[in-house]
């Protein structure tokens, strides 16, 4: 999970959110020196990132593990490069090292290894 810039915590707004005594254990087991609250922001960016369309994830060749031929069902952007995958073209579904699979144009892995 990328985690976005700070802002001053004299800029936010106080929010109160109720959570089962165990997510919150979890959360600050999974924050580490970031801090539970900080961690949640992250996580809340992230989730309106991707519902408006406006998330990117951002990887290099060394994120990626493996590939698998594939071909596009729908129009995609390559994770690596940016550039349109057209539907019904070929591509790669990569793995990368945190589990997820990404499109991949096929030229896109050969320039960047």
């Amino acid at each position: 999970m990328k985690t976005l810039p700070r802002t001053s915590t004299t800029e936010m707004k106080v929010t109160s959110i109720r959570l089962e005594r165990t997510l919150k254990d979890k959360l600050k087991g999974l924050s580490g020196n970031q801090g539970y609250q900080a961690l949640i922001r992250d996580i809340l960016w992230n989730y309106v990132q991707q519902k408006s369309g406006d998330y990117r994830p951002q990887f290099s060749a060394v994120d990626i593990r493996a590939t698998v031929e594939a071909k596009a069902r729908k129009d995609e952007s390559c994770v690596l490069t940016g550039n349109l995958i057209q539907a019904g073209e070929p591509m790669l579904l990569g793995l990368t090292i945190y589990g997820d699979f990404v499109p991949l144009s096929p030229s896109s892995i050969n320039r960047n290894i």
